[in-house]
């Protein structure tokens, strides 16, 4: 059997320092990296929300560890999947001290290559900047189910991984509201890429 061939990754696969730090910390510097499949698909970060662990009513992780949320107590720099509303998987870096339970959502992406891998994986969506406009459309278009709960993105073994291309994230990003959350409202832990058309909600 021939060697399994590494992806030609456009762009630094992020360091384990890099989510070894407070979510809300990782949150904003996460935008304008890469969240890349090994197939070629391809998307800038547009859009993030930070949930904190025993401090953050809105974390899955806000009442301890369970089957559910266990990776999100894990190591960072891993992959947390959930699924949610019964029909859509949603896809988290974690981050933070192993047993803190701290996370990134990505909310949402700006398609950048393998646009028609997403197109196909999506295939009632007519409007490019809707593939990723939101933490389901992602998943569905990047094609991360609950199979990559878990999957490490630093060894990026698994297909999955996120990348700094050299683009820098945006300077000054204010927080705002996390949105579809009944709990921790007043926290400001959502940032985005000021008129970037692909935002979920602006």
């Amino acid at each position: 059997m021939a060697p399994r061939r590494r992806p030609a990754w456009p762009g630094e696969i992020l360091p384990r320092t890099f989510f070894h730090r407070d979510a809300r910390i990782v949150g904003p510097e996460l935008l304008n990296k890469l969240l890349a499949n090994a197939d070629g698909r391809v998307g800038r970060i547009v859009e993030v929300e930070a949930y904190v662990g025993a401090i953050d009513p809105a974390a899955h992780t806000f009442r301890g560890k369970t089957k559910r949320n266990e990776v999100m107590f894990g190591p960072p720099g891993h992959m947390y999947v959930y699924f949610t509303y019964g029909m859509h998987w949603c896809a988290n870096t974690v981050c933070g001290d192993v047993g803190e339970g701290n996370g990134v959502l990505i909310r949402a992406l700006e398609p950048v290559a393998g646009v028609e891998q997403m197109r196909a994986a999506r295939p009632k969506i007519r409007v490019d900047r809707e593939l990723c406009s939101g933490p389901a459309r992602l998943t569905q278009a990047m094609g991360i189910t609950g199979e990559q709960n878990g999957i490490d993105l630093v060894r990026a073994r698994d297909g999955y991984t996120v990348l700094d291309d050299g683009m820098p994230p945006p300077e000054n990003v204010p927080g705002s509201a996390r949105i579809g959350i009944r709990e921790g409202t007043d926290l400001l832990w959502r940032w985005y890429v000021a008129g970037n058309r692909n935002v979920s909600k602006p």
